[in-house]
């Protein structure tokens, strides 16, 4: 009887340790509803929180981050107009668009187009106009993809509507990451609201940025972009600072319209509580996993 005590006092010991785990989890973690995603420091790379990061998923619009990457590296006119036309008609999921069959854009209006307001016409436009044809960009979207160490992802369409373009939280960090170093990516993102002008009429197109984080104004957002698709989820990728940090988030298969916006409210909200400057995290278990 004396030789079992020691047992039943580990076994106690034991029980009451793991009762207590959960609990101090919960206060250690930002509670994140999307399914996927990660937090990363900009400039050290250090990851402070992960979430199935790398789980292949489909990322919808987040594609146009790379299709504006593709056409910037093309060093192709921006001021050049190009025609919308039936081929830019989106006969996946049959999306509509702002821009009318015939109407001539410049390349960097359809940019600000696609990055701003998301719009799927304005992404094939670019594409299509492109020197070796849409097919040639998107051979280069994934070229591209695999110069940045994005070995996980695929792309199949510039706008984001096909379901095979696919993609972890770890690789859209450096695509992220990349697309940073573009001062048009980090403008056009990052406006609340535009107006392109276009015929000899001059008629007039609004549109408002997809991230209502944007909208609001409240944060230091440094690059931004949305994404949405049946198959993806609602989606969000940023670059903001918090507590003056450089942070890059992502959100994927996010499932209610304000989820992925109210995740990287907690995450910031969790972040001023948890982090400091020596870039440490309260929480030990976060640990790095290979890339």
């Amino acid at each position: 009887m004396l030789k079992k005590i020691p047992q039943l006092l580990f076994y106690l010991f034991l029980s009451l340790a793991l009762s207590f785990t959960p609990v101090y989890a919960k206060v250690l973690k930002p509670n994140v509803k999307s399914s996927i995603a990660m937090i990363v420091h900009q400039e050290t790379g250090e990851i402070i929180y992960q979430k199935n990061a790398y789980m292949k998923a489909s990322i919808a619009s987040l594609t146009k981050i790379m299709t504006a990457m593709v056409v910037l590296d093309s060093g192709i006119n921006l001021n050049e107009e190009v025609k919308i036309t039936k081929a830019d008609i989106d006969r996946i999921k049959r999306t509509g668009s702002r821009i009318p069959l015939g109407a001539r854009l410049t390349r960097y209006e359809l940019l600000k187009f696609a990055l701003m307001a998301s719009d799927n016409r304005a992404a094939s436009a670019l594409s299509r106009s492109y020197p070796t044809g849409q097919k040639g960009f998107i051979d280069a979207m994934n070229v591209k993809a695999k110069q940045l160490g994005m070995f996980n992802t695929v792309f199949a369409d510039p706008s984001g509507l096909n379901k095979n373009n696919v993609s972890t939280a770890r690789d859209l960090v450096r695509m992220v990451q990349a697309a940073y170093q573009y001062p048009e990516i980090r403008n056009l993102t990052t406006q609340s609201k535009g107006e392109i002008n276009y015929g000899k009429r001059n008629y007039k197109i609004g549109f408002v940025n997809t991230n209502r984080l944007v909208r609001k104004g409240d944060w230091d957002i440094g690059l931004s972009k949305t994404g949405f698709i049946r198959e993806a989820g609602r989606c969000l990728v940023m670059q903001a600072m918090v507590k003056d940090e450089p942070i890059i988030m992502i959100f994927l298969d996010s499932y209610g319209k304000l989820t992925r916006f109210a995740d990287a409210k907690r995450v910031k909200k969790w972040m001023e509580k948890n982090y400091n400057k020596s870039h440490q995290v309260t929480e030990l278990s976060l640990s790095r996993q290979p890339s």
